[in-house]
């Protein structure tokens, strides 16, 4: 332990993490997550297909004390990025400045305030960057729970959200677990799925999703999997759009780094396909798109004019 922690540190923690802008805020501590048997059963299944990193740190991801020496406790935050805009080619969350140096920031100056009450604590920040499960620390931290299609579920919020945290090694009183499921009966983001890449409830097999399809997976398509893609140039959003919690609760993002681009919100395949390397980072090398690179933006846009000609 770094320090005595002063009381109602934790109350004033969250409502720092909310006045830097985060939606959501909890307090979890660290340890082996819940899904814990589920995580295993789904790398063992391939479901997470060429994301060797998955596999290469599961057990970093079986205990999350392990990740960085000495942390115990976790402020988990979740970010608004907007659900309402319409339907695109391009998935919601990838259409304006890449989410991690935004969230990295506002956590930040997050542990500098806890800093200023609590000298000597250390802190690590975890944006969708390091072998952590955040979704389950976010359920452990009260702001959720697991939606059929996976994400992660706010009753008052959707599932438009970043999800990040905070480790620090002082010993928090955790807030209560989001332990209701309110999905019910409602199957619908398994039905809406295109490719059929659900295999069961909350279990996704990623080969055949088309986030993956469209962004983790590297090389060309084959003649299945471009199909699958369709029009999709980057990432998917049809699970989400038709959950009856997002059509009642998603809202616009009030971040501004989040506001839309409008070359990403109705983009034409061919401009990728004729697009040159300077060009796309001049232009796309700040946002998610980077992630697939403009080869596999490439690759994507020729699916996509396939399947439009079809």
């Amino acid at each position: 332990m770094s320090g005595a922690v002063p009381p109602g540190f934790e109350i004033r923690l969250k409502a720092q993490a909310l006045a830097a802008g985060f939606d959501l805020a909890g307090v979890a501590t660290l340890g082996a997550p819940d899904t814990r048997e589920q995580f295993d059963a789904w790398l063992a299944a391939g479901h997470h297909g060429e994301m060797g990193y998955m596999a290469r740190h599961a057990d970093l991801r079986r205990d999350a004390r392990l990740p960085v020496a000495g942390m115990v406790s976790a402020l988990v935050v979740a970010l608004n990025y907007g659900g309402t805009q319409p339907a695109g080619p391009i998935a919601r969350y990838a259409r304006f400045t890449d989410y991690h140096r935004v969230m990295w920031d506002k956590l930040d100056a997050v542990l500098a305030w806890a800093r200023d009450e609590i000298p000597a604590i250390g802190g690590r920040s975890f944006v969708d960057s390091g072998p952590v499960l955040e979704r389950d620390l976010a359920r452990r931290a009260g702001l959720g729970w697991f939606g059929k299609n996976t994400l992660l579920l706010n009753p008052q919020l959707g599932s438009f959200f970043f999800l990040a945290a905070l480790f620090l090694d002082v010993a928090l009183e955790p807030d209560l677990p989001f332990v209701a499921d309110h999905c019910g009966t409602c199957t619908r983001c398994l039905d809406a799925c295109p490719t059929q890449a659900f295999v069961a409830p909350h279990v996704l097999d990623a080969r055949r999703c088309i986030s993956y399809l469209t962004i983790e997976l590297r090389g060309d398509h084959s003649a299945e999997q471009a199909a699958m893609v369709g029009e999709h140039l980057f990432g998917c959003d049809i699970c989400q759009d038709v959950c009856p919690w997002n059509e009642k609760f998603s809202r616009l993002a009030t971040e501004p780094a989040f506001t839309p681009r409008r070359e990403l919100t109705t983009p034409g395949a061919a401009a990728f396909v004729t697009m040159e390397d300077a060009a796309f980072k001049a232009r796309f090398g700040d946002t998610p798109l980077s992630r697939a690179k403009l080869a596999g933006l490439r690759r994507n846009a020729s699916a996509a004019s396939s399947h439009l000609r079809s």
